[in-house]
């Protein structure tokens, strides 16, 4: 696997939160819940970048049309 050095793999419980516009409470929420995967690095927790669009993707897609308005 080859990987561009400024390519971030892991995230920061705090870098994740800036990169969702999200506070930390709601990001350990999010990770409690299962809804975004982490992982546990000795006491660090990271959350795989793949991760935080696994959570935007599944966000989207549980969506829907349900919440936008309706032309009737």
């Amino acid at each position: 696997m080859t990987t561009n050095a400024d390519e971030r793999l892991l995230l920061t419980v705090d870098e994740a939160c800036e990169s969702l516009h999200l506070s930390r409470p709601v990001v350990y929420q999010l990770i409690n819940s299962g809804q975004l995967r982490s992982i546990k690095i000795g006491a660090a927790r990271r959350i795989p970048i793949d991760a935080l669009r696994a959570y935007i993707r599944q966000a989207l897609d549980n969506q829907g049309s349900g919440d936008s308005p309706s032309a009737a």
